[in-house]
């Protein structure tokens, strides 16, 4: 395993298996998109390396997660119904599948089924942006459901809500940033109930209940309010935290109490009334890493400090070849920042910003999946459902670029147990040995 004491899931995985890795949730076990599984395919075809094809019921930009001979994914249906699927692991045959909600919707590319599941080995927790968070076993026995539009007024995001549930030491959180008082061109937000709060909520996932709601605070307007982000842990600080981004801000939360516990602002540095936040942010060392919105700078923010850390905890900045959608990959000690409208990758040095390298991908496609780092390589997948396969070190090299199409594909590569799963349009495939 990695040599890293820092994150639950590391243990977990740990005690489970010492020669394989799941991909509990959507950025996979370390939060930052990258896995030590190896020996997995650099070059695949229709027949090639494929190790099983399952149809899925309808697209979704949600990732599958994977634990142990379990993969879970959501969908939409053609009823318009969404769907929790279990499959096996070693075939693609479906186990079982519940529906959870009913409603789906699209606004652009999102649908209501854009939240990634997330797992911790005891239970499988899925949410809709109808608002329907819900927990079941393994065996597809529902443990509790709740209902977060039903409490708190529908989202307020333009896209829709898009956020992931993470569970992290215990404890699950759900993180809702959005504009208030509701515009009246957001229909889909509309309930009679104008106004909205924007915050991080913690529940006991065996239960469901609420252990504590902290609203989040903004002086930032209109869209940019908004964050499609997902909330997730630090350790590098004297503290753990959870992390949140959007709004013009990075906030850092006490896991126990949601208090917060400092900020970084100057996200949006001309105060645009409409950037809103897509990507996570990522942690490396003492180093949280952030994305500001619209094609704005990546910046290196120093972990810790008390109140307002805007000027003094600024480590670097840097505008060449941002990221608007995708969230940034951290891999071997070094990040990888994928432009997914120019299909450039830059290679940094976390703790410097400075550039180790830049390429591009090849391929004139929009690249809205974020990058995964895995057994050397780093795996992309466009819009249109080509997959490149970029060497990670100190050079650039595209390895290999494979054409799947069924589009749009939005959902990102997730690794485990020596394989990869692709979420296209129309089917997931498990890639690598049979």
């Amino acid at each position: 395993m990695k040599a890293r004491s820092v994150l639950f899931w590391a243990t977990l995985l740990a005690a489970t298996s010492a020669l394989a890795e799941d991909w509990p949730q959507w950025r996979g076990p370390f939060f930052d998109g990258s896995t030590t599984e190896t020996n997995l395919p650099t070059q695949w075809s229709g027949t090639e390396n494929v190790a099983w094809s399952a149809p899925l019921p309808g697209t979704s930009a949600a990732t599958p997660v994977i634990w142990r001979d379990s993969v879970f994914v959501s969908s939409p249906d053609a009823k318009k119904e969404l769907r929790l699927i279990c499959l096996d692991r070693a075939t693609g045959e479906v186990r079982w599948q519940k529906v959870v909600a009913a409603g789906d919707r699209e606004e652009g590319l999102n649908n209501t089924a854009s939240p990634s599941p997330v797992t911790d080995g005891q239970r499988v927790i899925v949410m809709f942006a109808t608002g329907e968070l819900t927990a079941f076993d393994f065996s597809g026995q529902q443990l509790w459901q709740r209902n977060l539009v039903t409490e708190f007024g529908k989202f307020a995001n333009m896209w829709m809500y898009g956020s992931s549930p993470m569970l992290y030491r215990g404890k699950l959180y759900v993180q809702a940033l959005q504009q208030n008082p509701v515009p009246p061109e957001y229909p889909h937000a509309h309930d009679g109930r104008p106004n909205r709060e924007s915050f991080l909520l913690c529940l006991e996932p065996a239960t469901g209940k609420t252990l504590w709601r902290q609203l989040r605070p903004t002086d930032a307007v209109n869209e940019s309010t908004e964050s499609y982000s997902t909330p997730i842990p630090c350790e590098n600080s004297p503290g753990r935290e959870i992390l949140v981004v959007g709004a013009n801000y990075l906030t850092a939360h006490n896991p126990e109490t949601g208090a917060e516990v400092w900020r970084f602002g100057g996200l949006n540095s001309r105060n645009e009334l409409h950037w809103r936040n897509v990507p996570c942010p990522v942690t490396v060392g003492n180093m949280v890493i952030v994305s500001a919105p619209r094609g704005d700078p990546v910046i290196g923010i120093k972990a810790g400090g008390r109140g307002v850390v805007t000027d003094t905890h600024l480590a670097w900045k840097s505008k060449d070849f941002p990221t608007d959608c995708t969230t940034p990959l951290i891999y071997q000690k070094s990040l990888y920042v994928l432009d997914g409208d120019h299909q450039v990758m830059t290679c940094r040095d976390p703790q410097t910003g400075e550039t180790k390298w830049q390429g591009n991908l090849g391929v004139r496609e929009i690249f809205r999946a974020s990058p995964t780092g895995a057994d050397g390589k780093i795996y992309c997948l466009s819009e249109s459902g080509t997959a490149v396969v970029v060497a990670a070190g100190n050079e650039f090299k595209v390895l290999s670029t494979i054409a799947l199409h069924e589009g749009p594909v939005r959902s990102s590569i997730a690794v485990a147990r020596g394989h990869l799963f692709i979420r296209t349009a129309k089917h997931l495939l498990c890639i690598g040995s049979k």
